[in-house]
């Protein structure tokens, strides 16, 4: 190559590698990349719906199971609001909507986005750590091109890898948030069917959705009265709109929820394995990811083939940190409790209203703490302990509290921030009911 021949780019194949799953990389890092603002382009709710359906067309729901809906949903709102002596709609108006999976999914994202998206945030010093020091790694190569660790190349294959990582923080977040939203939707029989709290201030705040399908499904294969099962879903749904519409307990859990999500460290060695990276043997000229699409329209088996290549957890490698030890004892403690409070409400109204309360609290009990490992992930992406141990930790601690002080103690867990109840009390109710007799500190 003469010197007035133009110098030749040396990332160019792993240009071509990522050139499917970047567009219009080369012309501005992250230009018309999916996730960073293009109109129209919502990657996230196109992968959670594209895995909801399972590439089939759902049937709309029956009009006639809305109206069932509909009237079960006022049964259940007076009944928790009896209860409870909490307001269970926070505009004033509860409704009900049975959904299909996709349409589920599609409603689903924009609440579980704040969470999930934090964890595919990737951190400043990880390119760095990515390339392992490209201008010190021997023996690397540009397609097959050795490099010296003091070549200029080096310095510049660090910036570029910057910037492709600076372009997949948006990528990763919508695929992460897409993926465990559209599995969710696989399993998931209504709004609450994982105890996060929701957005305020839209639409749709006091709007609780019902995976149809998922109800009917699960009622044939339990040999569950459909009727008693929509039912107790309504209350179990209300239960949960109720408690964690009060105002500091969604503040506490939302906050801790976020922080838990945020605070994964990621695992640069993870990454670039399956990324096609040896960190000690860096060669960009191997890399073959090029006919991956984030596009679900490229059909089921682009999707398919994105989703192994890219799968969240393998991705971010994401490991419990610090400061993930030091939030969940507070995050575990909280979600105990309204768990427990949850089943206490269910248990109190629901034993005279449903004829077979029994059997089917049974079943869905059980099914609550016998997740597939690939529904587990999501919990424990949030922080989300939700075994059997920590149901009963949360029973126990509501019936301490009943006992010692009625239903009338359990409901200072609402009046206000102070009152919920530290890791410690949740274990010992009667020391928690002892704190709150004591007057406030200044």
């Amino acid at each position: 190559m003469s010197p007035e021949d133009p110098p030749e780019d040396p990332f160019a194949a792993f240009t071509r590698a990522f050139g499917g799953m970047f567009p219009g990389m080369g012309a501005g890092m992250g230009a018309g990349l999916p996730g960073t603002g293009q109109p129209g382009d919502d990657p996230a709710r196109q992968i959670a719906m594209a895995i909801a359906s399972e590439g089939t067309s759902e049937p709309n729901v029956d009009p006639v199971v809305r109206m069932e809906y509909e009237a079960l949903l006022r049964v259940a709102e007076l009944q928790v609001a009896a209860c409870t002596g909490l307001t269970v709609a926070r505009s004033g108006t509860l409704s009900v909507r049975p959904v299909t999976r996709t349409v589920w999914a599609s409603s689903s994202v924009d609440a579980y986005r704040p969470y999930l998206s934090k964890m595919a945030q990737l951190p400043g010093d990880l390119p760095t750590d990515l390339a392992g020091g490209l201008g010190g790694v021997p023996g690397l190569e540009i397609d097959g091109e050795s490099i010296d660790p003091d070549d200029p190349r080096g310095e510049q294959a660090l910036a570029w890898l910057s910037g492709l990582m600076a372009a997949m923080a948006p990528m990763m977040a919508g695929m992460t948030t897409g993926t465990m939203v559209g599995r969710l939707a696989l399993r998931s029989l209504g709004t609450y069917d994982l105890p996060i709290p929701r957005p305020t201030g839209g639409p749709d705040d006091d709007t609780l959705l019902i995976v149809s399908p998922n109800v009917e499904a699960f009622s044939a294969d339990w040999s569950l009265p459909a009727d008693d099962l929509r039912l107790w879903i309504c209350l179990h749904e209300v239960a949960h709109h109720a408690v964690l519409s009060v105002p500091h307990v969604r503040e506490a859990i939302g906050d801790l929820l976020a922080r838990h999500a945020g605070a994964f460290r990621n695992d640069p060695a993870e990454l670039g394995d399956r990324l096609g990276l040896d960190l000690d043997d860096l060669n960009l000229g191997e890399m073959n990811l090029g006919e991956m699409s984030l596009d679900p329209a490229a059909g089921a088996d682009a999707l398919a083939r994105l989703q192994a290549a890219l799968d969240p957890e393998a991705v971010l490698g994401a490991v419990q940190s610090p400061e993930q030890e030091a939030l969940l004892p507070r995050l575990e403690a909280l979600v105990a409790v309204v768990v427990g409070v949850v089943d206490h409400v269910m248990d109190t109204v629901g034993t005279g209203l449903i004829g077979s309360y029994s059997q089917v609290t049974e079943a869905l009990r059980r099914r609550r703490v016998t997740t597939s490992d690939a529904d587990r992930f999501v919990e424990r992406i949030l922080g989300l302990n939700l075994t059997q141990e920590q149901v009963d930790r949360g029973s126990a601690f509501v019936a301490g509290v009943v006992e010692r002080a009625g239903e009338d103690g359990l409901a200072l867990l609402w009046s206000e921030a102070r009152n919920l109840p530290t890791p410690s009390e949740v274990d010992a109710p009667g020391l928690w009911l002892a704190r709150l007799e004591l007057p406030d500190t200044p």
